[in-house]
């Protein structure tokens, strides 16, 4: 077994790394503050590597790294990544591509799709990707995907304007008056007055007292 690496930085002790630990969210940093603790204490690397939860190799990994760097040592790292596909000049000049459109005499299509766009990050960038990876970039570019109307290239817009129908449409009142007045002639015919309009009916008035009236 290799010797112990011992603990050179003797910026904090065992209890500073204790209220430390206590007061940090990470999990991840709090075992390895206990473990460096532990070995302050005294204890062995097998021991405080077992009550933390971690391998002895790994302990020593980060007795190394909390010498030579401190407290800022031991936070996690995220790598970053595989490098991007397209740098940043790329990126600006594919998203002046779609919002330039495609040309229908060169490209032969009126709007892009992403598989049209594929193929043409291909051609330009000698970049090939699966079509949801160009749906990804054009969310990361802030582009959003519309469906709009087709029509034909060749369309003649003098003559759908003939076509329309141009007639005035009635305001909202006349529209408002015009539907009461049919409502209530469907729901409320006109109503006969006893005696004329050819109603054989007899009126016949009814004196009702105070007493027989019912409330």
């Amino acid at each position: 077994m290799g010797q112990a690496i011992a603990i050179t930085n003797q910026d904090h002790t065992a209890a500073d790394l204790r209220r430390l630990l206590s007061k940090h969210k990470d999990g991840a940093v709090v075992r390895r503050l206990l473990a460096l603790a532990l070995i302050l204490e005294g204890q062995s690397r097998s021991e405080a590597a077992r009550q933390s939860g971690m391998e002895r190799q790994t302990l020593r990994d980060w007795v190394h790294r909390y010498n030579s760097e401190g407290l800022a040592g031991l936070c996690s790292r995220v790598g970053p990544g595989p490098a991007p596909l397209l740098n940043e000049a790329q990126m600006a000049a594919l998203k002046e591509l779609v919002v330039n459109g495609p040309d229908p005499q060169t490209d032969k299509v009126v709007r892009w799709r992403c598989i049209d766009l594929r193929d043409k990050i291909e051609q330009h960038f000698c970049v090939k990707v699966h079509k949801r990876t160009v749906a990804k970039w054009l969310r990361q570019l802030e582009l959003t995907r519309l469906q709009p109307r087709p029509f034909h290239p060749k369309k003649d817009g003098a003559a759908q304007e003939t076509f329309k129908n141009v007639w005035p449409a009635p305001s909202a009142s006349d529209f408002f008056e015009y539907t009461m007045i049919s409502l209530l002639q469907r729901i409320r015919p006109r109503a006969l007055v006893p005696g004329q309009d050819g109603d054989t009916r007899v009126p016949v008035l009814i004196k009702l007292s105070a007493s027989s009236a019912i409330f």
